[in-house]
């Protein structure tokens, strides 16, 4: 197996794994990682085969950079359901108490009282650093939203990254759980996270990366993979670089015209970070697609359909791309669930509406039972071609 170094290193053929936010709903993408674990380990004839064996880079924004952080230590999928479920309980257990005078005021900025977060992550994750070489396995990208600032912050362990070690900040420095904190700080769920981050900079507040164009990470993690002002340097090629980019389950939008025109300034607001969220995932696909022949394609615009014929390549006229490109995620609708699992007991619109709260962490093995079932139908072993075995 490769060591760190060389999976840093710009040379051999590089395998990325982007993982989404969306709350609780991360059950859902530890479904489909369940199926990728077991078609690689087939593949290399390996039954202890984990995924930070296979990737070079992991990462994710918000729920997904908690699940990119222990598969980046070595964690195999199993034991991160088990741990995720009993997570989710916890932290989407204790609401802060508006009725009480030394929670009051937090009880208006946020839904869940952090500490019970912060417990956690520092249980499972230790004093462990985002510098720490030896137990860190693959390069790790966290996500996370710098509020003070406005700005999207991939926090990621390339010793020569310019905020690693210099006058410019200390990152490598940070302890994994305030990186995991800082991407995990949704707003109006948790209250922001500080960090500080050195340098000029000093510390620095972080909110939820879902709150940004990074909510699914995937395009972020490739700029971060291949563009110069970062340490990275991998060249792009369809033989160069495979992205496999997991969401959280998407929703469907189905207000009606007459509702929108009748909608009042508190509807909007209610609706209006979800709408850029689904916007921003939207067109981060659209251009992945772009610039991929990929096997899972779909169709986002009905104008240009699922790409096809448009792909972007170092080589006019050749339909190869400039990577090669998946996506597996699912829609949590009655129409399309009841259709592709054709259950006993067809989902209604409450169910649906349940499933898609991101902090009901009663939905936790429904969730992984729907990105199981998905996996099972979309992810194939000819997706992982011979040319990036380990």
């Amino acid at each position: 197996m490769k060591t760190l170094s060389q999976k840093l290193a710009p040379n051999g053929p590089k395998k990325i794994l982007a993982l989404d936010g969306g709350g609780i709903r991360g059950a859902l993408s530890l479904g489909y990682l369940k199926h990728v674990e077991d078609i690689l380990r087939k593949q290399h004839n390996n039954p202890k085969l984990l995924l930070s064996d296979y990737f070079d880079m992991i990462g994710g924004t918000s729920t997904g950079s908690i699940i990119a952080t222990l598969l980046a230590l070595g964690w195999e999928v199993d034991d991160i359901k088990d741990m995720y479920f009993k997570l989710g309980k916890k932290i989407f257990g204790k609401k802060y108490k508006w009725w009480k005078i030394f929670e009051i005021d937090d009880a208006f900025k946020a839904k869940y009282d952090h500490a019970a977060l912060v417990e956690q992550l520092q249980n499972i994750l230790g004093d462990t650093k985002l510098g720490d070489q030896e137990k860190i396995r693959t390069a790790l990208v966290i996500v996370a939203k710098r509020a003070d600032t406005n700005s999207v912050w991939p926090l990621n362990n390339h010793p020569k990254g310019k905020f690693y070690d210099s006058g410019h900040g200390n990152n490598k420095d940070i302890p994994l759980w305030q990186c995991v904190r800082a991407s995990a700080a949704a707003p109006t769920y948790f209250l922001p996270q500080s960090i500080e981050v050195g340098g000029e900079n000093g510390f620095a507040a972080f909110v939820d990366g879902g709150v940004s164009m990074a909510n699914n990470p995937a395009l972020q993690m490739l700029m971060v993979a291949t563009l110069k002002g970062f340490p990275y340097h991998w060249p792009m090629g369809e033989d160069n670089i495979l992205l496999v980019s997991i969401g959280t389950g998407m929703t469907r939008w189905k207000k009606m015209p007459k509702q929108i025109t009748k909608s009042h300034l508190l509807n909007w607001a209610a609706n209006l970070p979800d709408m850029f969220m689904q916007d921003a995932s939207w067109q981060n696909q659209q251009v992945l697609q772009w610039m991929s022949n990929s096997p899972t394609a779909f169709e986002i615009d009905a104008e240009v359909t699922a790409l096809g014929d448009d792909i972007l390549s170092d080589e006019p006229g050749r339909k190869k791309g400039l990577i090669s490109y998946l996506r597996y995620n699912l829609f949590i609708d009655t129409k399309d669930l009841n259709e592709r699992f054709k259950p006993s007991k067809p989902f209604t619109e409450a169910d649906v509406e349940s499933l898609s709260a991101m902090d009901n962490a009663e939905n936790c093995q429904q969730l992984y039972d729907l990105g199981f079932k998905a996996g099972e139908q979309e992810v194939r072993a000819v997706h992982f071609p011979a040319g990036f075995m380990v």
